[in-house]
């Protein structure tokens, strides 16, 4: 079987018009997905070069002459379970910058390039002080971004009209603003011209995003399957979610030069990004948080199997359509929408996302996911969301540790594993202590959640019948009755 190339594959190449720091699955199944549907579909005619943005030894797609094979699977709008496949052929080559950094700089002098995408990870937007205009290349992706800014400002003389797009996806808030001022640092820290600097933040628009998709990556446990239907071998083929959904914070040329008028991908160009965070970390980021307590403790171990038990999908409806979103700022018909595609994503056949995975951290991911909620739903109802300070009770309890004589492996900052163990003994001698305790940590939740009236009868009264009777159980009496 052969291994999927240009000379065997009916297919077309593009003018390079995007330079992307990041060769990565995410930004193989979403960015350049996306692309590649645009070039395909419409004149967008922009082909991509990658650029390895570490100093790594693993295999170049360079060897497959840039294609790969994207395959999305999930739950449509339909409700139908579907696999779609998709030959990338936007990625024209790659550049590994550590050995081919005249390369890496060359581009920087094609008039035809419009757009810089990046996914260098969290850490990867980052100010390094120890870093110069003359390293080969500099080691930080700011400092990159900056060496290849003023080799292009000074090849086309301060031209302003080769400046560019600058769509930075690394999951940080903000991250166009952040990544903007580390580069004018680096400007200034390097002493770089003055009509540099104007030409950096007047020429060019960085824009911040929030990016929106479950990549699975190299599928090792079907790939021969997989390969045996499509034909061909695939060393970078690429699985993700049915589900995607790109914001970018920009102006409004942006719907323009991305052809969403011709073609309308679930790309929205906005003025602010933080009703979109605050959507996905409330209902999509704030549903995961909620579940896990409560279905771990009756045995539940993936997120699929939530969405397939009806007392757990009522809970998990429950939460979000009648505690968080109505607490939300964007449009109801809107979360609604974007809640019920959450829903599918969780019931999609294609992933198994273990509960487990998502406990890290648990404690802190309540503050920042659920806690804005519950404290707006009480000023706003003068009363304690039931599932909110449900998924709370049912947290205390996890932290203790066990599910009957099972351990339950815990993964948190060891200052909150030893209060909890310390807090042991009064599982069993005295749960409203524990939870005032628990509550009275303000060094965690940022004030002290005692004070929230009603909050601690309620949420000791629930831990106590969780202690005695489950979680399903209760639940059960709730929605079945």
């Amino acid at each position: 079987m052969d291994y999927l190339n240009r000379q065997s594959m009916a297919n077309k190449q593009y003018p390079e018009r995007i330079l992307q720091f990041g060769e990565g699955n995410f930004l193989r199944a979403f960015i350049d997905w996306m692309v590649d549907q645009l070039n395909e579909k419409t004149d967008f005619n922009s082909g991509i070069t990658l650029v390895r943005p570490i100093d790594s030894s693993h295999p170049s797609i360079n060897q497959q002459n840039g294609l790969y094979t994207a395959i999305t699977r999930g739950i449509n709008e339909q409700k139908q379970s579907v696999s779609n496949i998709r030959i990338i052929n936007s990625v024209n080559r790659e550049i590994l910058i550590y050995s081919e950094y005249d390369k890496f700089l060359k581009c920087a002098e094609n008039p035809e390039l419009q757009w810089i995408f990046s996914n260098t990870t969290e850490a990867g937007i980052v100010y390094k002080h120890d870093v110069r205009l003359e390293d080969t290349p500099a080691s930080s992706f700011p400092a990159k971004l900056t060496q290849f800014l003023f080799h292009r400002f000074q090849h086309f003389n301060g031209d302003s009209s080769k400046g560019l797009f600058i769509i930075p996806c690394e999951l940080i808030d903000y991250n166009g603003d952040k990544l903007q001022e580390f580069v004018n640092q680096h400007a200034q820290d390097w002493q770089l011209p003055a009509d540099f600097i104007a030409w950096l933040n007047s020429s060019n628009t960085f824009c911040s995003t929030l990016v929106d998709r479950i990549v699975t990556g190299y599928p090792k446990n079907e790939i021969e399957k997989l390969e045996k239907e499509l034909g061909y071998k695939d060393d970078f083929l690429v699985t993700a979610e049915y589900f995607y959904l790109f914001v970018i914070q920009g102006p409004k040329i942006l719907e323009q030069k991305l052809k969403l008028n011709e073609l309308p991908l679930n790309i929205k160009v906005v003025d602010d990004i933080k009703p979109y965070k605050e959507r996905k970390v409330a209902i999509l980021n704030g549903a995961h948080t909620a579940m896990v307590p409560v279905a771990y403790l009756a045995g539940v171990r993936t997120v699929r199997d939530v969405t397939t038990n009806p007392i757990f999908l009522s809970f998990i409806k429950d939460l979000i359509d009648n505690e968080v979103i109505p607490v939300l700022s964007q449009s109801p018909s809107e979360l609604m929408a974007f809640a019920s595609a959450v829903i599918d994503r969780f019931n999609n056949p294609y992933i198994e996302h273990e509960l487990l995975s998502i406990s890290l951290n648990s404690l802190t991911k309540f503050k920042t996911r659920l806690l804005p909620q519950l404290i707006s739903y009480v000023k706003q109802y003068n009363k304690i969301p039931y599932c909110i300070s449900f998924s709370l009770a049912a947290l205390i309890v996890f932290y203790r540790g066990k599910q009957g004589e099972q351990l339950i492996p815990l993964n948190d900052d060891d200052y909150l594993l030893e209060r909890f163990k310390a807090w042991n003994e009064l599982y069993d001698s005295n749960v409203k202590q524990l939870t005032e305790n628990v509550l009275a940590m303000s060094d965690l939740w940022g004030l002290n959640l005692n004070e929230i009236p009603q909050l601690q009868d309620d949420v000791s009264q629930k831990i106590t019948d969780i202690l005695n009777s489950g979680t399903e159980i209760m639940l059960r009496k709730k929605y079945i009755g």
